[in-house]
């Protein structure tokens, strides 16, 4: 007798398991077929596939099986993706909850080990939803950006860009996240509304005078003014040009200066440069070669400010910095005002611009090949009108900031001796008592040995006592660990397309 409805449970997972012994998803490699391969969006290792994972590979599902229809080789690589801070935050939040302990409670190795126990746990779950799906992959040969044949690629990509120059580590302005304690790339940051206000302030003149009126979103960054600027074709601060203001609260004199990047129709038409604390600030600060002071700490903290404010909370400091602002008389007035605050991507916390020595890769090198293919039509874009934003995003990208101050990803591939490199390395004893390095500085002096397992000895003393960096690779490097014809352009369109789906 026939079910009154349907039972997939009855007769779904039967075909799954009968196809995936049959090996009828695995690839032939019949080179008499013309071969159709994607790569499926590997699911972060966060918890089980949800919804949208299920739209969007059922989707590829038709796809690849239509072109196996057609009579072509086609293949679909299965795999899972180790999301580094993503997954390294479950991983937190789930000791904290279960065992009340935090990740330094158990040291990085105990922690790694922890995170790939989740793996082994999670990745299954993921593997088996695969398999109730009956999507048309092999799931006898999964992949994993974390496993020994993608990190050897991915180590591979990171010496080929350092000698072609594309890598390099310096001191640039960063999108710094202090509840997650790492660097983000432009990418891993939104932009959210927020209703917050602005705060209109009187910098009087050094003379005497009255000085001058701006208006701040930010006032506890005051103390970190290098300037104030002016458009040179404002004529209402013409006379101001060249002249000196003192910085309330701190009683520091800086310079009014002329300077085309300021919109005469924000607030006053003054604004205060603060190099260390805002991109745009830090682009006028290098054309008017301008001292950079940070005064936020990567903790959030306040440094190198009045002593009152020292050690403050970022978000306290602005309260007590305007309190203290209206009892000296040099608050003119507040206002309410909506502005796009940075968030990071994964807490949605605000994001800190931070002056940091990172890992960079210069991205117009590799920008270039993609820019030549949306120009000369070989990448079409669906609707066309994207093309044109696309060309000015592309040429406006700046430096991609690839090192990660976490635990949980794929170690950057790069060790130091500590007899050569002494003054350019910091330590600090962890809970465990062990020994960590936790900083390196190539302005200090640290001398850097590309090697993706521990080398046998310094290429440069002979020494054994070799220590590899702290930090470890953005997740989406992974995406750029193409080698051969056209590496550049495939690694970076690879790399878009994961955030954006281009």
């Amino acid at each position: 007798m026939l079910p009154k409805a349907y039972e997939p449970q009855e007769v779904e997972k039967k075909l799954a398991e009968k196809w995936q012994n049959a090996k009828l998803f695995a690839a032939k490699n019949d080179k008499t077929k013309k071969p159709f391969v994607i790569v499926i969006p590997p699911p972060n290792i966060t918890g089980a596939l949800h919804m949208g994972h299920a739209l969007n590979d059922t989707l590829q599902d038709v796809l690849i099986r239509s072109h196996r229809m057609f009579g072509e080789d086609a293949f679909w690589v299965p795999g899972t993706d180790h999301g580094g801070i993503a997954t390294q935050n479950v991983i937190e939040k789930k000791l904290a909850k279960e065992e009340h302990k935090s990740r330094h409670d158990l040291g990085r190795e105990e922690f790694v080990k922890t995170v790939w126990n989740w793996y082994n746990e999670c990745g299954n779950a993921i593997f088996n939803q695969f398999r109730k799906m009956g999507w048309a992959l092999d799931l006898s040969d999964i992949r994993f950006t974390m496993d020994e044949k993608r990190a050897k690629a991915v180590f591979e990509c990171f010496r080929q860009w350092w000698e072609k120059k594309y890598i390099y580590r310096g001191k640039r302005l960063i999108n710094w996240c202090v509840r997650c304690s790492t660097a983000l790339s432009d990418i891993e940051v939104e932009h959210e509304q927020h209703a917050g206000k602005l705060w209109h302030l009187r910098y009087k003149g050094e003379d005497g005078s009255d000085g001058i009126v701006i208006a701040t979103t930010r006032p506890e960054t005051i103390y970190a003014d290098a300037a104030i600027a002016v458009n040179p074709k404002d004529e209402r601060y013409k006379n101001m040009v060249g002249k000196k203001v003192i910085i309330p609260l701190a009683n520091r004199a800086i310079p009014v200066i002329a300077d085309e990047a300021v919109e005469m129709e924000f607030g006053t038409g003054a604004l205060k440069i603060t190099p260390a604390h805002d991109a745009t600030d830090y682009e006028v600060g290098k054309r008017h070669n301008l001292p950079v002071m940070t005064v936020i700490n990567d903790k959030g903290k306040m440094v190198n400010c009045p002593e009152k404010y020292l050690g403050m909370d970022r978000e306290l400091c602005r309260k007590e910095t305007v309190k203290d602002l209206d009892a000296a008389g040099l608050l003119v007035k507040e206002e309410k005002y909506t502005n796009n605050v940075s968030t990071c991507y994964r807490c949605h916390q605000p994001i800190e611009p931070f002056m940091s020595e990172q890992w960079f890769v210069k991205m117009d090198e590799l920008a270039k090949p993609v820019i030549a293919a949306a120009e000369s039509g070989e990448l079409q874009f669906h609707p066309a009108s994207w093309k044109s934003p696309f060309l000015t995003w592309m040429k406006n990208l700046q430096d991609w900031c690839i090192s990660r101050q976490i635990w949980w990803g794929h170690r950057i591939p790069v060790w130091y001796c500590r007899h050569c490199s002494e003054k350019g390395l910091t330590f600090a004893t962890d809970l465990q008592g062990k020994e960590q390095l936790t900083k390196v500085s190539f302005e200090d002096g640290a001398q850097p040995i590309i090697s993706f397992e521990k080398p046998a000895a310094c290429p440069h003393c002979g020494g054994h006592d070799l220590v590899q960096d702290p930090d470890v690779l953005d997740t989406w490097f992974s995406s750029a660990r193409l080698a051969g014809k056209n590496a550049r352009t495939r690694a970076l369109l690879s790399y878009l397309h994961t955030r954006y789906r281009i």
